[in-house]
């Protein structure tokens, strides 16, 4: 109301309509705050619905492990059982060379005649299999010394090299030990039940502890030459997973090649773990998935294409209908050529390369119809283009990132079943057991061989010396 309107009305009034006033004002204060919160909150749904309208990560389109898969709600149809179809028996095979041989000979018929040795032909044979009772072998070591007649020195005996001073136990509990807590994830307080009811060894948890502490030293320097074997290999494989030490997160990393894995706890995920591992050495190819601190340590890499199948099925469960099913398409094909590469010839080989090359040029002109489509195109484009067919170029090369993957898997239920390590030396310990392990299978040996060989390669060494 204006000011000369005011003063126009009766003096009774005026505080009326000026409180009035004021109430309106603060009224028009408090409208223009609740529209702008309204104008918020409407954003802030927009964002939520979209969020909520985005399928969810399961482990086909996304790194998910399998365990961490929807379960389906609906009932199975009742399947009917079909009639098993006849097949010969199987049998467990004879041993080659058995340790000892008992021949049972007919001896009476049930006429009550006597029956002669000479001339009974084998009828039936199998093998009875079974363990001896397990003891630990206890040997005493006595130490005698003299007065030498010339100097009058007291010379004392030298230990056996391969019965030290100190540690009572011998390699074959120190293999076992290792074997059962890193391959078979037997806690300390199990382990010491399983020693005393299955071996009559008594042992307690801090001799454990101790024992793999002291372990430390052979299984370092086995890792470290296995790490030199990966290092001057010309394609590495590596991958990462979480580690728990002390109570706070790290990071599990293996590097692998045709003849060698090597692992280590590192407490980063960053690139400056895999450019300390190679010190300076720069392979021809290195095989991995998208993560940044795994890319540009060779002259060429190879992406994982089993990755982007996931990627591109998620882009296909958020919405996309033309690039992402045609991109999944190519990367499947990618991989049947990969699987088909051993019987195939050179020719062949470069044949299908230049083929997928084309495929994928048309792939890209495409225009994706959904937003998770745009990127992954935009990102295939941009950084992946020339990492998706390099497995074509190099027999060496694989087309996806499985192997490393699979060295992985014991250390991810290593972790779920420990919970991880109290100390920095039981990490780099457990690590270095991985590498060996890791490594011996590829040659063919056990783990429990495998870590036998560590633990006796100082030995040897001492002993040459």
């Amino acid at each position: 109301m204006p000011p000369e309107k005011i003063d126009s009305l009766a003096d009774d009034v005026k505080p009326l309509v000026l409180e009035l006033l004021r109430q309106n004002s603060g009224l028009t204060a408090r409208v223009n705050e609740l529209v702008a919160q309204n104008k918020a909150l409407l954003a802030r749904i927009a964002e939520l619905e979209a969020k909520n309208g985005k399928p969810p990560k399961t482990p086909d389109n996304s790194s998910l492990p399998p365990s961490r898969g929807q379960k389906g709600s609906v009932a199975e149809p009742t399947r009917v059982k079909k009639a098993r179809k006849g097949r010969p028996g199987a049998a467990r095979a004879l041993a080659e060379d058995p340790d000892a041989t008992r021949d049972i000979y007919a001896e009476r018929c049930a006429c009550g005649a006597t029956l002669e040795a000479a001339g009974q032909e084998l009828a039936r044979a199998w093998d009875h299999v079974d363990l001896p009772p397990i003891k630990p072998i206890t040997t005493r070591i006595n130490l005698f010394r003299a007065t030498c007649p010339c100097c009058r020195a007291r010379v004392t005996a030298q230990a056996p090299a391969d019965m030290p001073e100190g540690s009572p136990f011998g390699p074959g509990i120190k293999a076992a030990v290792a074997y059962l807590h890193g391959c078979q994830m037997v806690s300390f307080k199990r382990l010491t039940e399983l020693c005393e009811g299955l071996f009559g060894l008594t042992i307690s948890q801090g001799a454990i502890s101790n024992m793999l502490a002291r372990m430390g030293k052979p299984f370092g320097a086995a890792a470290e030459q296995i790490a030199a074997t990966v290092r001057d290999s010309e394609v590495i494989a590596s991958d990462e997973t979480s580690a728990r030490v002390k109570g706070k997160t790290h990071w599990q990393w293996t590097f692998g090649c045709a003849t060698a894995v090597y692992h280590v706890i590192a407490p980063t995920r960053g690139k400056c773990v895999p450019t300390d591992f190679l010190a300076g050495a720069r392979p021809k190819v290195w095989l991995s998935d998208r993560l940044p601190a795994q890319c540009t340590h060779a002259e060429a890499h190879q992406f994982c294409l089993a990755h982007l199948i996931r990627d591109a099925q998620y882009a296909i469960d958020h919405g996309d209908t033309i690039f992402a099913p045609r991109f999944k398409a190519f990367l499947k094909d990618a991989c049947a050529v990969g699987r088909r590469r051993p019987d195939l010839a050179d020719s062949t080989i470069g044949a299908h390369r230049r083929r997928l090359d084309r495929e994928l040029n048309r792939l890209l002109d495409l225009k994706p119809t959904d937003v998770e489509g745009s990127h992954l195109r935009a990102t295939i484009a941009v950084t992946a283009s020339d990492k998706l067919l390099v497995f074509l170029t190099r027999r060496d090369v694989e087309a996806t990132n499985n192997k490393s993957e699979r060295a992985l898997r014991p250390s991810v239920i290593f972790r779920r079943v420990t919970n991880g390590f109290r100390s920095e030396w039981g990490a780099k310990v457990y690590a270095d057991l991985c590498s060996v392990v890791a490594t011996g299978r590829l040659v063919g040996r056990s783990a429990l061989v495998a870590i036998r060989d560590a633990l006796a390669a100082p030995a040897l060494e001492r002993t040459a010396a």
